[in-house]
């Protein structure tokens, strides 16, 4: 293995993250150091709340335009910068330009290729797809360091078909939305969801794994390292199955003779 430390950096209001579940999971599943910081903006810079604010999108259907920041823009993520739990999930921001501003926070010494950052945050991370010609909400920004965004995890893998049609039916005869959450309740994540430790867990496992051979994700649905893009997916690959598939365990197995040989 390439990585001898992982760095896990917390995010305060999302306290179902649990980092000291995650450290023990990655000590039990990797040979290596696990330590646990602070969020990662409370290493920020005077000019961060500028850098980050110049990351959102406003137009999901073109690739990223860059913008000048508004003082209203900036002192908002000033505002987020001391107290994370100021941010709004309806804002998307870039997940390569915010990884390029949250990169620069990391002390040079440790910007090492054997030493793996994971920033977890509660922004809404997106990528331009060139498939469709439109952003995406990502609960991953992998490399390293890596981005894990705890509200892509909830708002990116879609819900059952069946929610939405409810939620557009209920909603032409003007019943209460509430009405159709609780019809589906547990078979998506919700904020706050006590399951979101382990679902974690496998999004750090597609990390790590792309970091080390290149290839993150595994088609085979009874895999963590399934790339789900449906809620059932992902609850039924990290916590109905939740292991590896026979061919990710073996390459994670060699992968570690080769870092203890």
């Amino acid at each position: 293995m390439k990585i001898s430390e992982i760095i896990l950096y917390d995010e305060p209001t999302v306290p179902e993250i649990q980092l000291e579940k995650l450290a023990e999971f990655l000590q039990k599943t990797f040979p290596v150091k696990v330590e646990l910081r602070k969020n990662i903006l409370s290493y920020s810079s005077k000019d961060t709340a500028q850098k980050i604010a110049a990351c959102k999108i406003f137009n999901l259907r073109r690739d990223f335009e860059k913008h000048i920041p508004t003082p209203e823009e900036i002192a908002f993520e000033e505002l987020n910068i001391q107290d994370t739990s100021n941010t709004e999930n309806i804002i998307m921001y870039d997940g390569f330009h915010l990884h390029k501003v949250l990169t620069d926070l990391i002390p040079k010494d440790e910007s090492r290729n054997n030493i793996f950052h994971v920033f977890f945050t509660n922004k809404l991370t997106c990528t331009y797809d060139y498939n469709d010609y439109r952003y995406h909400g990502r609960a991953l920004i992998g490399a390293n360091p890596s981005i894990i965004s705890t509200t892509g995890i909830i708002e990116a893998p879609a819900k059952p078909r069946e929610y939405y049609f409810e939620l557009m039916k209920n909603f032409t005869q003007g019943v209460n939305v509430d009405f159709v959450k609780e019809k589906f309740k547990g078979t998506y994540l919700e904020y706050h969801d006590s399951r979101l430790s382990k679902i974690i867990e496998g999004y750090l496992l597609q990390t790590i794994f792309y970091y080390e051979t290149g290839e993150p994700f595994c088609e085979n649905k009874d895999c963590k390292l399934l790339n789900a893009h449906w809620q059932k997916d992902l609850i039924h690959s990290q916590l109905d199955f939740g292991k590896l598939c026979e061919h990710h365990q073996y390459v994670l197995e060699e992968m570690i003779k080769k870092n203890q040989s």
